[in-house]
């Protein structure tokens, strides 16, 4: 399997690192993998309640130590891709 993609969202307040997420996402094929870099406190609530509603699967969540948030989320069926017409805009 390829290297998930990263996302690296050290810095940003929510709800920037969820919406590059959902960006990235949209944009990848059912299965794949993205790996998400946060130091908002509040990726550990908005990460899993994104994931819950679009219907994607948190694979891993760490802590690196450092004040970093590492989640890896896999794509799942039920989020549109950009293959049926739609771009995250429309999401």
């Amino acid at each position: 399997m390829d290297d998930p993609v990263l996302i690296d969202a050290r810095g940003f307040l929510c709800p920037l690192p969820v919406l590059r997420l959902r960006k990235v996402l949209a944009n990848q094929p059912v299965g794949r993998r993205v790996r998400l870099l946060a130091t908002d406190q509040m990726t550990v609530v908005d990460v899993p309640h994104f994931c819950d509603q679009a219907g994607h699967a948190i694979i891993a969540v760490k802590e690196t130590g450092d004040g970093v948030h590492e989640f890896v989320v896999e794509r799942g069926l039920s989020a549109p891709s950009t293959a049926g017409g739609l771009t995250p805009e429309d999401i």
